[in-house]
């Protein structure tokens, strides 16, 4: 499972300089409010140091980490969703994505223009809100026009029916800039609304752009922060502090030493990119497991909750279908035995069946017959 994050806020942010320290992809940057009508991709590995401490015991072949795909979406402005700046066309980009992450600006810089000439982190992440939600009333309007041609016909009628009561449901929401994500619906009403992939209906995470001052002394208020998280509580989701030029610069240091040397001296136990990626998966609702060996020790991501099976069918649907069980011990445990002939001895190699639930850390070996 490949997790797709787009990355959007309003032009100058620093949706692109983070993006860049995520992907140590180089894209292109302006002190002014502007707006890149391309999309930038990238696709990074998820950091684990489990991962790199089961390699040094495995010796592999090959480490293959879980990955993340990074979408630098245009920024938006006032009045995109009815043609403003780019218009329409960074919607197919925001569809695309399992959750987006909302950068925010949080710091004062002269040089750098603000396209509403003043901080003000309430006021920017209402402006999104807004266009997002006028996107999605696009989208409701077209599905309504279509279930009401669908109640013309007998067949469909009662389907068309439970269609418009969930739009209307929604409707109210919409209108008052509130996220899809912010209603509550049973199986059979995400199943009617599903084919119109509303943007607001995705996870969202925010990420408060600070600069080097916030990140070298965190214990100083930010109240441009402190308006993100309270969003963020209000919601139900997550705040990320990060200086996305301080980020940039670290992501630029090769020497892995040299890195963690530059964060300890800081008080950071893990960089803001990192910290992003964990938040991301959290609010997903993923986790992992490992697979290793002579050939390869691998990292794969799976939803919270998935049985032995449904993670089998994460490597190869073969794997699901044949299933007949999980020989599974946990990195703890191998960390702290050495090896998987000592966790044998002290009881800890476990057999699991069907309706064993994956715990994130686990290493397992599927046995299967297809």
């Amino acid at each position: 499972m490949a997790l797709n994050c787009g990355i959007l806020g309003l032009p100058n942010v620093g949706k692109s300089t983070i993006f860049s320290a995520l992907c140590s992809t180089p894209v292109e940057t302006t002190k002014y409010p502007s707006s890149i009508v391309k999309a930038n991709v990238g696709v990074i590995n998820v950091p684990d140091p489990r991962l790199e401490r089961l390699t040094s015991i495995f010796f592999p072949k090959k480490t293959i980490h879980a990955t993340m795909e990074f979408v630098d979406i245009a920024g938006l402005v006032k009045g995109a969703s009815r043609g403003s700046g780019l218009g329409n066309q960074f919607l197919s980009n925001i569809r695309d994505s399992a959750v987006y992450i909302h950068v925010v600006r949080c710091f004062e810089d002269s040089e750098i223009l603000h396209v509403n000439d003043k901080i003000d982190p309430a006021s920017d992440m209402e402006t999104i809100d807004i266009e997002l939600a006028l996107a999605d009333m696009h989208t409701l309007s077209r599905r309504r026009e279509r279930a009401e041609k669908e109640m013309k016909n007998k067949a469909e009628k009662k389907n068309a029916e439970f269609v418009l009561n969930v739009l209307d449901k929604i409707s109210p929401a919409l209108e008052n800039a509130q996220g899809v994500r912010t209603l509550d619906f049973n199986d059979a009403e995400k199943a009617a609304i599903y084919d119109c992939h509303f943007i607001t209906a995705k996870p969202q995470l925010y990420v408060c752009n600070v600069d080097e001052a916030a990140i070298r002394n965190n214990t100083v208020v930010n109240p441009h922060v402190e308006a993100v998280k309270k969003r963020a509580e209000k919601e139900g989701t997550m705040a990320v502090s990060i200086c996305g030029k301080f980020e940039a610069e670290l992501a630029a240091i090769e020497d892995q030493e040299e890195k963690t040397a530059f964060l300890e001296d800081l008080g950071l136990k893990e960089t803001g990119l990192s910290s992003l990626i964990h938040s991301a998966y959290k609010l997903l609702g993923l986790c992992t497991f490992f697979t290793t060996g002579e050939d390869e020790c691998r990292a794969w991501t799976i939803r919270t909750g998935d049985t032995a099976p449904k993670a089998a069918g994460a490597i190869h649907t073969d794997f699901e279908k044949g299933f007949i069980k999980a020989e599974v011990y946990t990195c703890d445990d191998i960390f702290q035995y050495g090896s998987e002939a000592k966790i044998r001895e002290a009881g800890k190699y476990r057999l699991e069946g069907k309706e064993y639930i994956v715990k994130d850390g686990d290493v397992i070996f599927f046995k299967f017959n297809v």
